[in-house]
């Protein structure tokens, strides 16, 4: 009844919204990826291909404005009980609090689901406040590809197949007293496998010499948690950590990342680079406690991106042509200890559509025992090649 009521209410105000707004400008975006993967004692293989088709506006009128996202994905197998995403899940998901998403239909060798991935209401009576109700995009990372310190929904380092980050139900509040602070409040009810949870997180930033430094403070899935940030430069490297500590079970979990980026001429072209390595208290000091992992709550609330206590990100991107560039991506689970390979190349057909193509390969144990169900995070992992085509219009 509540969600119902809280849903009623939502739509009330946005066709209140709609009813003073001039006709919204409609933008869209259609992903087209496909796919082949091997087979092995994890996953069935086989071909498929995903398709991703997304409807977006943001209308304003005065001092509120409405944003609407609506997608669907549609996924296709060749094989039953194959998935044409491979390593990757479907619809994007994390304990909606809304019924805003659907399944049209699943079968052995279809999947086609559609949802409300934005519908949210926002008020900004002037340039220093601003707030925003409903299903909406929060981002609080510092780091780049492991991000421990962001609540809600972080991204799969590994997907290349995400533009948009998925959205959460939620209420957000945010205030900006000077051009380099401001201030942010969120109240996030969810509801889980595990149950319904609240969370009411408070987060400042700031700018300090030349460091952005930030925090947040609170009740994060109904447990008391904490969390730094820091982003600077140290000459022409960029050096980004975050770090957090929660309670879970009455036990204190320390989750932490640091990194590095730059930008470096090779060859007469640019070479941007990544590097992250993450200690995360929740992930899993040996091969035998990756089944523990999988089943954990923090897991179940969509909070581990990996799920090695001990991970490092590597990732080189290189220009080869205004219009060609090649990526090489690398992330390693130190405990096990196993790797994820995956090389790609893109190319930007136009100023609206762009291409890749590549391919992801796993190394590790891939023999599954008594004491280890899961003998390694990317030994399992089977080969996966993906054509992609992006068109925005």
């Amino acid at each position: 009844m509540k969600r119902a009521t809280a849903l009623a209410s939502v739509a009330v105000l946005l066709g209140a919204a709609i009813a003073n707004a001039q006709i919204p400008q409609i933008r869209g975006y259609y992903l087209n990826v496909p796919t082949w993967s091997d087979s092995n004692l994890a996953a069935v293989g086989g071909f498929g291909d995903i398709n991703r088709l997304r409807l977006m506006s943001e209308p304003n009128f005065g001092d509120f404005r409405i944003q609407v996202a609506y997608e669907h994905l549609l996924q296709l197998s060749q094989r039953a009980g194959s998935s044409a995403s491979g390593l990757f899940v479907g619809a994007p998901g994390g304990g909606e609090w809304l019924d805003l998403q659907w399944v049209i239909e699943e079968t052995d060798h279809v999947s086609w689901a559609h949802r409300f991935d934005r519908l949210n209401i926002g008020w900004a009576p002037s340039d220093a406040l601003d707030m925003v109700l409903g299903r909406q995009t929060i981002s609080w990372a510092t780091t780049l590809f492991l991000t421990p310190a962001d609540p809600f929904i972080p991204f799969d380092p590994s997907d290349p197949f995400r533009v948009y980050r998925a959205g959460v139900d939620a209420f957000r509040l945010q205030f900006f007293p000077g051009p380099l602070s401001d201030f942010d409040f969120v109240v996030r009810p969810a509801d889980f496998s595990t149950g319904e949870t609240l969370s009411v997180l408070g987060r400042g930033r700031t700018v300090w010499k030349s460091w952005e430094l930030s925090g947040w403070l609170g009740m994060l899935y109904d447990e008391p948690a904490a969390a730094l940030g820091a982003a600077g430069g140290i000459g022409a490297i960029a050096v980004r950590a975050e770090a957090v500590v929660q309670r879970d079970d009455s036990v204190a979990v320390l989750r932490g990342t640091i990194g590095i980026d730059g930008l470096i001429n090779a060859w007469g072209k640019d070479l941007y680079y990544v590097f992250e390595y993450q200690r995360d208290g929740f992930g899993a000091a040996n091969s035998a406690e990756l089944v523990q992992v999988i089943q954990s709550r923090a897991f179940a609330q969509g909070q581990l991106q990996v799920l090695g206590r001990d991970e490092l990100v590597a990732q080189g991107s290189y220009q080869l042509h205004p219009l060609w560039a090649v990526t090489l991506l690398v992330m390693t689970n130190l405990d096990d200890p196993s790797v994820l390979f995956s090389p790609a190349a893109s190319y930007s057909v136009s100023n609206e559509i762009s291409a890749s193509a590549g391919f992801f390969l796993g190394f590790g144990d891939d023999t599954p025992s008594l004491a280890s169900p899961i003998p390694s995070e990317y030994g399992l992992v089977p080969a996966f090649l993906y054509l992609s085509v992006e068109v925005f219009f």
